[in-house]
């Protein structure tokens, strides 16, 4: 099969160029790409038009889809058909004015995948169907690099330590613990993970779900995570991905973040996702 990988100008991601996704890949062909995958973190395929299914078929061939973490009860898609190994990102309503999907309007904060789960999915496949006009994009932070820069004295105070990742199913707002953690999913997680592929080591830490610091008081856990999202959110880790129609994007929820930027609620936006399952976090302390 023939194909090139083009690397971007970018700390993070590439472009598979040249290759139909409807077709299963030869053996080589699936060890290549994956092996791009993990150097390159974010994957790129362009100009695809993938049925549910074949978007499905292409992912198993690296591994097994997921299923979601939102309880079946509450997910929209459900309802329309799908089972619970599919997302669809949209705002898109039906005929009685109800949401078909998850996530539906406006910007989004950072955040990996599933973070926490005890075994948080380690790939996100998510394909373009439709798109507002301007808006919607997708930024990708490389987790690796946010680790080299943070300074020695702060790696060797965190070494060792875990975060807490709580998710309500907000976009734009943190869980508040001093509610508790009822009815909230949530797990403690290393900060520095070691990838169990690449023997890299990532921070992980998100804006929209590291809640705070394992044994340590309120304020100082505060500060520091301050410190450390702006560490993984600077700009200078980051590849803004403006969406085209049929762009299938595929990452690595270990060693990156990603975040959605605003558009207009009075377009719509479609995108269908499904994930990889993975395996508990390994501290890389």
């Amino acid at each position: 099969m023939r194909y090139n990988i083009r690397k971007f100008k970018a700390p993070i991601g590439a472009e598979v160029i040249g290759i139909d996704l409807r077709k299963p890949l030869d053996q080589d062909s699936i060890k290549e790409i994956y092996r791009a995958w993990l150097d390159h973190i974010v994957l790129i395929f362009r100009g695809q038009s993938l049925s549910k299914d074949e978007q499905v078929a292409f992912a198993n061939q690296f591994g097994d889809v997921g299923i979601r973490a939102t309880p079946l009860e509450n997910q929209n898609e459900v309802s329309n058909g799908y089972d619970g190994s599919i997302m669809l990102v949209t705002n898109q309503r039906d005929e009685n004015g109800n949401y078909i999907g998850s996530l539906q309007d406006g910007e989004m904060w950072f955040h990996h995948d599933m973070s926490y789960r005890p075994e948080p999915h380690k790939a996100t496949l998510l394909h373009a169907i439709e798109l507002p006009s301007n808006g919607g994009n997708t930024k990708f932070a490389n987790q690796y690099l946010a680790y080299e820069n943070v300074p020695d004295d702060l790696k060797k105070q965190l070494r060792g330590r875990r975060v807490l990742q709580a998710y309500n199913f907000t976009m734009l707002e943190k869980v508040d613990l001093e509610s508790g953690l009822d009815g909230i999913q949530h797990y403690w997680q290393p900060i520095f993970v070691k990838h169990p592929e690449t023997g890299k080591t990532a921070l992980y830490v998100s804006r929209l779900i590291s809640a705070a610091i394992e044994n340590m008081p309120r304020q100082e856990s505060d500060q520091i995570l301050k410190k450390l999202i702006e560490i993984a959110e600077s700009p200078k880790l980051i590849y803004e991905h403006e969406w085209k129609i049929g762009d299938l994007a595929m990452w690595d929820n270990r060693c990156s973040t990603h975040a959605r930027t605003n558009f207009s609620p009075q377009e719509r936006r479609l995108l269908r996702r499904c994930t990889l399952e993975g395996a508990s976090m390994i501290n890389a302390a």
